[in-house]
């Protein structure tokens, strides 16, 4: 099953590659404007009820229905959720990830290949609380861990303080704001499983990947918390 898309030439492609046993292929593609970093969607004409912006919205979300009648993130994941609806976390994958540079291959439960391309979707979507997380797609690391995490989120976020701090303002650099915007990204995943919860009711592949994302947010909110000293080894002596 190859998902159905359109793009321009100068798009950013990410293509995963689902394998599960006795199963249909899944090749879903993600593209993101070169510029914005945005997720290019085709859209629906009328999206599924349960990406309405009000069931279950997420607390932090800015975000009024009057203006906004769909979450962002709802609606880009639902083509997800559908062809992963009857699969389980536990359910083993061959995961392939191909991007213009390279490319990526992991044998790996479901939740754990979810887990990486919705991390792609959801700070692309358009979500006004995600969006700080749009340096990291366009540098996307396929199936990361804890500790790549920690250290891509910390270092996109002090390149972006650089880039505060050369227009004259003032950074931060004590990556205090980072922490609160972290916390609200685990409000966000708190409200995209209960949203998911509404709409799959008998697996729990996709949800799961969701919990992952939120692991990896709260291991950030701890590291910084403790002044990130499970990293300050690695850069012990360097003088430049």
């Amino acid at each position: 099953m190859i998902i159905p898309y359109s793009f321009s030439m100068s798009n950013i492609k990410i293509v995963y590659t689902f394998e599960v046993q006795n199963r249909e292929k899944i090749v879903y593609p993600i593209f993101l404007d070169e510029k914005t970093v945005s997720l290019v969607s085709e859209g629906q004409a009328v999206p599924p009820n349960w990406t309405a912006l009000e069931n279950c919205q997420c607390k932090v979300c800015p975000l009024i229905k009057e203006r906004d009648p769909y979450c962002p993130i709802a609606v880009n994941i639902d083509r997800l959720v559908e062809y992963f609806k009857d699969i389980y976390s536990i359910d083993m994958m061959h995961i392939t990830v191909v991007t213009e540079e390279r490319g990526y291959f992991k044998e790996a439960p479901a939740q754990r290949g979810l887990s990486s391309i919705l991390g792609v979707i959801m700070a692309t979507s358009g979500c006004p609380i995600m969006n700080f997380l749009k340096p990291m797609a366009r540098f996307h690391l396929p199936f990361s861990t804890s500790d790549e995490t920690i250290i891509r989120s910390t270092s996109m976020y002090l390149l972006t303080q650089y880039f505060i701090a050369k227009k004259g303002s003032k950074p931060d650099i004590s990556l205090d704001k980072l922490n609160r915007a972290y916390g609200d990204v685990q409000q966000v995943n708190i409200g995209m499983c209960k949203r998911i919860a509404t709409v799959v009711k008998k697996t729990d592949a996709t949800s799961n990947a969701v919990i992952i994302l939120d692991t990896f947010s709260q291991l950030l909110g701890m590291e910084i918390d403790n002044k990130l000293d499970s990293m300050q080894s690695l850069f012990e002596g360097i003088q430049i």
